[in-house]
């Protein structure tokens, strides 16, 4: 079989258990698709198993795996050891595998920190903010906060040199403070954020969203807030995932985030028995694809019930998406969160539509403006001058043929007098 396109999938070794029983979690009650486990454990035949298919069906000589959960550190350090040998075991010397491990932090210490390092992972690591908007909803077992603990795991990570994502949950209250949030992760030295909305569906008639859910206007003001400190000041310091994906249709490059892409399909998940479902937000039995022990994860993947799903993301958009001037920015955003009525009443709109045009026609003209500098090479510093106006004079005192006086090393009808 053919491969098609480049895939991520998110690996689940453990299944659903985490040592945290954080009150927007999604993922927990995940545990209940299989009554009756003992232990959710990925065991070494299946892994030998996931592992040998995944890299035959891999295209290209890196080959990405991406560990998630619930929280994979529970299964301890010697089990991660274990998949490294397997993948040496099974790539030729030729190809280069990247692992990626997503973590609360709280169980990383100085012997992870020491294989992550030596065995080049990358981590995500989740933290929303400073400790009080953290420990609102990210907790223990029992209820304890976990802040103090996520920050020790960080520090360790950096201290080892662990490349480190920072993935913060923006929920109904961090929202309100943007400024704080941000400069938190400032402060703390974050070299990537990525700031993921929550969002709860919860069909009650008119209730369809939860209570914890961040409001769709809030999170596009959250957004543009962080955007004009970030776009003046940031450039090159700090990498906002969110940005990025915004300013990607701008330069003519194909979204690398899966909700905002035309289609889904790209990161389904396997699960601790290995069962493939569809999406990380969909493992559910309507979206179970089957089992890679019963099925090749090539026939799951790139068959027509996973096709068709992924095809249903473009062509249920409703009329008032299609018709949209960011309609490239967003794409309708997640097929999980298309569960409101557009204003003339047409189903399967996003729940955060608002927020999401709110923010991308609040950066778009921003970043049409810095286009040409980007395609001179300007750095970082120029382009942030750039974005705060700074260097220009009045309009009649610079040719249309002088050099620019942003800095960009582009005539000046060429750069800034657009």
């Amino acid at each position: 079989m053919s491969v098609k396109r480049e895939f991520q999938i998110f690996a689940k070794p453990g299944g659903a258990v985490c040592n945290l029983e954080c009150r927007y979690c999604y993922y927990l009650e995940k545990e209940t698709l299989y009554p009756g486990t003992r232990a959710f454990k990925m065991d070494d035949d299946l892994l030998e198993e996931y592992i040998i298919q995944h890299i035959e069906l891999s295209p290209g000589d890196v080959i990405r795996f991406s560990w998630h959960g619930g929280e994979p550190t529970i299964l301890g350090v010697d089990y991660f050891r274990r998949i490294v040998e397997l993948q040496r075991k099974h790539a030729s010397p030729s190809r280069r595998i990247v692992n990626a491990l997503v973590t609360n932090g709280t169980l990383l210490n100085g012997e992870w920190c020491d294989f992550l390092a030596g065995e080049g992972f990358a981590v995500g690591l989740s933290l929303d903010g400073p400790a009080d908007l953290h420990d609102r909803y990210r907790v223990s077992r029992n209820q304890k906060p976990t802040h103090k603990r996520v920050m020790h795991g960080y520090s360790l990570l950096c201290k080892h040199g662990v490349p480190c994502d920072i993935l913060c949950v923006v929920n109904e209250t961090n929202v309100r403070e943007p400024a704080r949030v941000y400069r938190f992760f400032k402060e703390i030295g974050a070299a990537f954020v990525g700031f993921l909305p929550l969002v709860q569906h919860i069909d009650r008639g008119d209730e369809a969203e939860g209570p914890k859910s961040v409001p769709a206007a809030d999170y596009g003001e959250f957004l543009n807030t962080i955007f004009d400190e970030w776009i003046r000041n940031d450039i090159g310091r700090i990498l906002i995932q969110n940005f990025d994906e915004a300013a990607r249709p701008v330069r003519g490059l194909e979204h690398a985030l899966c909700i905002f892409r035309q289609t889904c399909g790209d990161i389904p998940a396997l699960e601790h028995n290995g069962d493939l479902y569809s999406c990380d937000h969909f493992v559910d039995n309507d979206h179970l694809l089957g089992n890679i022990l019963e099925t090749s994860l090539a026939e799951l993947l790139y068959g027509s019930t996973h096709e068709e799903f992924g095809n249903r993301k473009r062509d249920s958009l409703p009329r008032f998406c299609k018709e949209c001037e960011v309609l490239d920015m967003c794409n309708g955003g997640c097929p999980k969160d298309r569960f409101i009525s557009s204003p003339d009443g047409e189903s399967g709109l996003n729940y955060l539509c608002e927020g999401f045009k709110s923010f991308f026609t609040h950066c778009r003209p921003v970043f049409e403006r810095l286009l040409p500098l980007w395609k001179s090479g300007a750095s970082p510093d120029q382009l942030m001058a750039a974005a705060r106006g700074e260097g220009t004079v009045d309009r009649q005192s610079v040719g249309r043929n002088d050099p620019c006086p942003c800095g960009s090393g582009l005539k000046f009808k060429r750069c800034c007098m657009e």
